[in-house]
Parts: structure tokens; C-alpha cells; sequence
């Protein structure tokens, strides 16, 4: 590659830049075709990645062949590959070519799109692509969004629409002197829920985690329960959290009673489906979305499951005002008479990426029919592995199989100390054999692995290997004497 940078300013003129993209794309072509290949899980020290990169920034440019050279022996040797079609572990972000090609698109024009006319198309692409996405998965044209980073923020910026609902006129006078507010959430939710209750300054007491039934769905009768326990005590209720498609089980809350429990208190429905909102586009799964369309938010992840880049999540609601009035704030120097639309409005950041564009790609190259039918793949496959997984007795299965997910452990009779410890030998040796990497939970105080279908490369003989290499590791490791 010819080196034309400009060595004052580091400056790349456009035939490096041409020679840097098309040397990083044939990086990217090779690195997809051989990362089944790789362990996927990095044999690394900690500390081991940093001392290799050195200790002391550059003081002269170096050439894109050589930073090429170290990303790939020091870097890409550390990582975790999330695009392995053997992880199995978590809810996968893998990466649909077409997004890795929209990101290059998005870093090339890097526009600002907080208000509409800092860059009117990168608003009104991103409300295209999320009505888009409204349609797919069968909600009611009432409702739109805006694109934000992770969940955690979706659900954190719901909490704070919620509590200025709640009446506690926080924006104007914040916390200090107001009622005492709560959150309502299954024993089984994400943890972002607590963590948005502890920014938003009502703290971890206020949130009640709600028993669940042997499926691990929320009991809407705990949670009337609960409501009504907090109202006799003078606490109000801001908002009730139900989840489609919980991170360890993937077990879905039964959203059109805990609605209607919200509704007759007058409280906030939210619905975290970051991980299973996508299936929604398979019409045989849309029963287990019954009652979504009441609530007051719903958040799902394109970049879990549609195989949209990190970072990609869609917060959709019926109304935005309650967005607005908790959050909305435009300086002078922003004013403008022009604008249709400030997405910055809705949410905490001012700056806004340009999100939109990878989730219109992603619907103009694979098509909601091609969505659909990976996803309808992935799930079928969980199924076929949980069939397979538990026949002949060595496994048992923890939780119902639901969606792409996978939860069962080792059958063992004795004491549970023993099962679980024998459990996680199994789950250890798995995992170090660098072609499958899974993950686990507890399920009534039992040590449970988990495995979850979900990346775009994962084919049925990825499968057939991890479940080989289960049933290897039990056979290999003796329950009364594990590893």
C-alpha cells in the first residue's frame, strides 16, 4: 500500500484511504471464512493484550499495513468471537454482512443525527427503518421509536418516562420530598431493570422482584399483590417491567394479564423483548407477544438476534410526550424552526449515531421473509437439540425449551453440591476445547447450563459438535469426583 500520509497531521490522502479499506476488507472476507476455525473463547492472561500493545502512544504515523498486522496477532487472537457459529453462550450479536457494510457507510458520512436538520435524512432513514420494524413484528401503527445504544438505556429512559407519569414532578423538583416509588419486575428479569432504578435515583429498594410460576412467568397475582401492599403503605407505583423472553430461561411473562394489572392501577407497562422481540416476525411465535401492543414501551435488540451490528436497540412506545417531558431539553443554540423531528428529544444523549442506516440496510438486503426464516431456523434447531440433548437420560432439562434457548444440566440423583459441581466440569471442559462456548444460570438454587441459538453462522453440525462434546465430558468426568 503506498504510504501518502501526511506526517504533521497524520492525514491520509485518498489512494491510502482506498488501499486501507480495500486491504481491511479482505481482512474482513478472510476473518469471516476462518473464524469457525478459531478457539472461541481466547486463551489469554489478563493484562496479556495491553503489554503486547505497548505502554506509550506513537509519536510518529505508522502505516495501516503494520496497525493491520498488530490488530490481527494481538487483538484478534484476545477476542471472543461472537461471530463463531460455536457460541452458544449469552444471546449472540453476531454481524449480517450487509451491517458490516453499513457501518463503514455510517463512519464514512458521520453525521450527527440529534436534530433533524443536523442531517434530515438521518432522521427521517431512522423512523423508516423503525416503522419498518413496527410492521414486521405486528404492532399497531400507533406506535414509533428512535434507536438507541443497548436495553439498558432503552429500559432506563422507559423508567424515567414512567416516573415523571408516576406524578412525582420530578423534572421541576426532583426526588427530594416526593413519594416513595416503585418497579415491578420478575425474579427472573435482566438486571438492567434494577440498574435503571438505581440511576434514576429511586434506588435498589424500590424495586420488587416478582415470584414467577414453575415456567418462570411472572404471577400476575403476586404482582396485584404487590401493588397493593405498596398502595396501603403510601409507595406508588411507576412501573410494571414484563419480559418476553428472559435471559435465563427466555420464559415469557404472560403480558396480557400483568396489563391489565397495570392498567387498573394506572401504572407504566413496560416489555423488555431485547432478545426475543425479533421472533414476533414469525407468525407461529406470535402468540407469545398476546397483550404487547398495550404496553406503554417495549424495547427489542436488532443487534441480538437480526444479526445487526452493536449497537442497535429499538425502543418503541405509543406516545412520545411522557418521553419529552421527562427528558426534553433544547438549548438556544439548538432552536430551529425547521425541524419535523428531534430524536434527541427521547433519551439522555444529545449526540445520536447514525443507527438507523444498518437496520434499513439489513431490510433492503435480507428482507423481512429472510429474517423470518433465520430466525424460524434458529429455533428449530434449539428444539432438535434439546430432543437430542436429553436423550438417554445423561441431561435433563431445567426450564421449557423457549424461542433459540437451551437451559439443562447433568441428571444427578445424590447431593446437589455434587451435581453442581460435576454440571460446571462439564459446562469447563466444554468451553475449553475452543469450538463451542456456552454459559449458565441458576434455577431453583441448581447450577444450570445454558445454550442459546442465535448467531447467523450457526449451522446444525455446530450443534451435533457441542452435544457430542457434552456427552463426552460426562462420560469423561465422574460425578463423585469432578475434573
Amino acid at each position: 500500500m503506498p504510504d501518502h500520509t501526511d506526517r504533521t497531521s497524520g492525514d491520509w490522502g485518498p489512494e491510502t484511504l482506498r488501499a486501507a479499506l480495500e486491504a481491511a476488507a479482505e481482512w474482513t472476507v478472510d476473518y469471516r471464512q476462518r473464524v469457525g476455525g478459531l478457539p472461541v473463547f481466547p486463551v489469554v492472561e489478563p493484562g496479556g493484550v495491553r503489554r503486547a500493545l505497548g505502554d506509550r502512544p506513537p509519536r510518529e504515523p505508522q502505516s495501516f499495513e503494520r496497525v493491520l498486522a498488530d490488530f490481527d496477532e494481538h487483538i484478534v487472537s484476545g477476542l471472543t468471537h461472537w461471530n463463531h457459529p460455536g457460541f452458544l453462550a449469552y444471546f449472540s450479536s453476531s454481524t449480517r454482512a450487509p451491517s458490516i457494510v453499513a457501518e463503514l457507510l455510517i463512519a464514512a458520512v458521520g453525521v450527527n443525527a440529534m436534530l433533524w436538520r443536523t442531517s434530515p435524512a438521518a432522521t427521517e432513514v431512522e423512523r423508516t427503518a423503525v416503522d419498518w420494524l413496527r410492521q414486521a413484528v405486528g404492532l399497531p401503527a400507533s406506535f414509533s421509536g428512535v434507536i438507541l445504544d443497548t436495553a439498558s438505556t432503552s429500559t432506563f429512559t422507559a423508567l424515567l418516562a414512567a416516573r415523571e407519569r408516576a406524578g412525582t414532578a420530578v423534572r421541576t423538583d426532583g426526588l427530594a420530598g416526593g413519594p416513595s416509588l416503585a418497579v415491578y419486575t420478575s425474579e427472573q428479569s435482566h438486571s438492567s431493570v434494577e440498574k435503571s432504578a438505581l440511576a434514576a435515583g429511586l434506588g435498589h429498594r424500590a424495586v420488587r422482584r416478582i415470584e414467577v410460576d414453575d415456567a418462570f412467568r411472572m404471577r400476575p397475582e403476586a404482582l396485584e399483590a404487590a401493588i397493593a401492599a405498596d398502595l396501603a403503605k403510601g409507595v406508588r407505583p411507576a412501573m410494571v417491567c414484563a419480559t418476553v423472553g428472559t435471559t435465563s430461561t427466555a420464559s415469557v411473562d404472560p403480558v396480557e394479564a400483568l396489563g391489565a394489572v397495570a392498567r387498573r392501577h394506572g401504572v407504566w407497562l413496560h416489555v423488555d423483548a431485547a432478545y426475543a422481540g425479533p421472533a414476533a416476525m414469525v407468525p407461529e411465535q406470535r402468540a407469545n407477544f398476546r397483550g404487547w401492543e398495550t404496553a406503554d414501551s417495549i424495547v427489542l435488540n436488532p443487534h441480538k438476534w437480526l444479526g445487526t451490528s452493536l449497537d442497535c436497540s429499538v425502543l418503541l412506545y405509543p406516545e412520545a410526550a411522557p418521553f419529552r417531558a421527562s427528558l426534553a431539553l433544547t438549548p438556544t443554540y439548538l432552536e430551529s424552526e425547521d425541524d419535523e423531528t428531534n430524536l434527541m428529544d427521547i433519551g439522555l444523549a444529545l449526540g445520536r449515531r447514525f443507527r438507523g442506516l444498518k437496520l434499513w440496510v439489513l431490510f433492503r438486503c435480507v428482507g423481512t421473509d429472510g429474517l423470518a426464516e433465520t430466525l424460524r431456523r434458529h429455533i428449530a434447531m434449539a428444539e432438535a437439540a434439546a430432543a437430542r440433548l436429553v436423550d438417554g437420560g445423561v441431561f435433563e432439562l431445567a426450564a421449557p425449551v423457549s424461542f433459540s434457548t437451551v437451559c439443562f444440566r447433568a441428571a444427578w440423583a445424590g447431593d446437589q453440591a455434587t451435581g453442581d459441581r460435576w454440571n460446571r466440569e462439564i459446562m469447563a471442559r466444554v468451553n475449553a476445547g475452543g469450538r463451542s462456548f456456552l454459559s449458565h444460570t441458576e434455577l431453583g438454587r441448581r447450577y444450570v447450563l445454558r445454550l442459546s441459538v442465535g448467531s447467523v453462522h450457526t449451522e446444525e453440525r455446530h450443534l451435533d459438535e457441542v452435544l457430542d462434546a457434552l456427552h463426552r465430558a460426562a462420560d469423561e468426568l465422574s460425578p463423585g469426583e469432578p475434573g
